[in-house]
């Protein structure tokens, strides 16, 4: 299980200082600001799937990604925007948002937003058409030495995201220099704790229930076989 949300209170300087470095390598924008005295403009919009909708067929289908990214990811960033309105607290990337909210019971709701409209953009981007199979490179070379071989990562994977209990995420990610997979609760994510997230697959059953039902451990090695982005994941490294 990972660490506590409140964890990040009592390194919130590090924590930012890991974060800003992540969003660097990040490659996107989780969300786009609204132009500066834009009037009743939204803080936060709505980003772009990579893709069609249909683009992961058949391992996740057309309707799947529209009730996940149409109705849930929209979701979370309307309400967002909400909550953020009058408060003046939507100055600067998204990162910035979830970082200041972490670990602080006033503000649960907003980091609860924030985290699952960066974790719903992040795992959008973990994937591509034609993905799967093995990583290239310096990023294959680092999970054989981190897990023994692609097979036993493939496995351990698998095998965090089956035991999330509940709503989660499964990641990889980067801590210092040591890679390692973790799982984090409903909205909770990698980047208020100071891990370079590589790639996630989003284990809440919405991301999965109509293509598979409960059989979460088949949706896992799907993601794991055909979709996942590992060209992203590696620019995550560098």
């Amino acid at each position: 299980m990972h660490r506590t949300v409140g964890f990040v209170r009592a390194h919130a300087r590090v924590v930012a200082r890991a974060t800003v470095m992540a969003c660097a390598t990040m490659g996107f924008a989780a969300a786009a600001a609204a132009p500066s005295g834009s009037k009743a403009s939204a803080a936060f919009a709505l980003p772009s799937l990579p893709w069609a909708k249909n683009a992961l067929e058949p391992y996740i289908m057309a309707r799947t990604i529209g009730f996940h990214y149409d109705k849930h990811h929209r979701a979370y960033v309307d309400n967002l925007n909400r909550l953020l309105e009058g408060k003046g607290a939507a100055t600067g990337p998204i990162e910035k948002v979830i970082v200041e909210s972490a670990g602080k019971a006033d503000k649960t709701a907003i980091f609860n937003n924030a985290a699952q409209v960066w974790n719903h953009t992040f795992f959008w981007k973990s994937m591509k058409k034609g993905g799967g199979g093995l990583p290239k490179g310096a990023l294959l070379d680092r999970i054989k030495a981190t897990f023994g071989s692609f097979d036993k990562f493939k496995t351990a994977f698998v095998a965090a995201g089956a035991a999330q209990f509940g709503s989660g995420w499964v990641w990889l990610v980067e801590e210092g220099k040591t890679l390692k997979i973790v799982t984090t609760a409903n909205a909770d994510t990698p980047i208020a704790h100071g891990q370079k997230p590589l790639v996630t697959c989003d284990v809440w059953e919405h991301a999965y229930y109509l293509d598979y039902q409960n059989r979460r451990k088949d949706f896992l090695a799907a993601f794991l076989d055909h979709l996942v982005n590992w060209e992203f994941a590696a620019a995550q490294l560098e």
